[in-house]
């Protein structure tokens, strides 16, 4: 993924939103203790947690150190459903085109009718996080996310809310929803229960703090990482008016940030021109705000 090189093409044809390659990996034994840092590993279904659904796959580089960085890579699926699986092909293309950097495609808990994903999916990915940091690893707590629908919103809820010390560098969110007291949610009956998966079943006028609450816009601040976003204009699940209110309060706060609407796109499946345009800017950002 550099700059106009043919890995356009190659991003594209692995790439979450458009298509669904599978990566080439070896299962490790998790309780190997001792990951030599001149050799690169491909880690598959490494637990991080002692619940089902707390795994991950891990791509270490070779020639590692304290200050490689690392691709953090959330699926989508409406907080109830989805995989690693989903990312699997982009999980590839990383690795393929930025080999020194370290990656961790996570899975996390899925949200049931009696557990819904707030909080434990932002614990789930604090807890991938504090596992990749173990010594055996060898690698730093400088992190990109990438996150695509729910996954996008985890990932700005974890990065503007829940980093403290500021470890996320930078967020690519695809069609992650960033604000939901949008009145394009609240006043639209569609989405009365859009958000059962994630905070369980009550509405915005039950629980309007709670709303406010899983709103990664409503903790953005001057020290929140650099984010770049993509939305469809014809998404049904996600309004188009997420992306001003989020690009919006992002600049407010003096945050770099990028944003593209795509004219006629909805929630992923997208035109092999859409999918052109999304990968170089991508490409560039990465470049340009981690790959340093």
């Amino acid at each position: 993924m550099k700059f106009f090189h043919p890995i356009a093409i190659l991003f594209i044809a692995a790439s979450f939103v458009f298509s669904a390659c599978k990566k080439d990996k070896e299962k490790e034994e998790e309780t190997e203790v001792v990951y030599k840092t001149e050799q690169s590993y491909v880690l598959a279904d490494i637990s991080y947690g002692s619940e089902a659904g707390q795994d991950m796959d891990i791509y270490l580089p070779a020639n590692r150190s304290a200050s490689t960085k690392v691709f953090v890579l959330v699926h989508g699926g409406g907080w109830h459903a989805g995989d690693k699986a989903d990312f699997d092909g982009f999980f590839n293309v990383l690795k393929q085109y930025y080999p020194n950097h370290a990656i961790i495609n996570i899975n996390y808990r899925l949200a049931t009718l009696s557990s819904p994903g707030y909080p434990k999916q932002i614990n789930d990915i604090q807890l991938a996080l504090q596992h990749i940091q173990q010594a055996k690893y060898n690698v730093s707590r400088e992190y990109f996310f990438f996150g695509a629908s729910a996954g996008g919103h985890l990932a700005m809820l974890y990065g503007y809310a829940f980093d403290p010390n500021h470890n996320v560098k930078g967020i690519c969110n695809t069609v992650g929803p960033a604000d939901f007291t949008d009145p394009s949610y609240t006043d639209n009956s569609i989405y009365q229960y859009a958000l059962t998966s994630l905070v369980g079943p009550y509405t915005y006028a039950q629980k309007p703090e709670l709303y406010l609450e899983v709103s990664p816009v409503h903790y953005i601040s001057a020290t929140s990482p650099k984010t770049i976003s993509f939305f469809g204009d014809a998404d049904d699940l996600v309004p188009e008016t997420q992306l001003p209110l989020l690009h919006d309060k992002l600049n407010a706060a003096g945050v770099y940030n990028e944003a593209t609407l795509y004219a006629g796109e909805g929630h992923g499946g997208w035109s092999q021109a859409t999918s052109t345009d999304y990968t170089l800017k991508v490409a560039n950002f990465i470049n340009t705000h981690f790959n340093y």
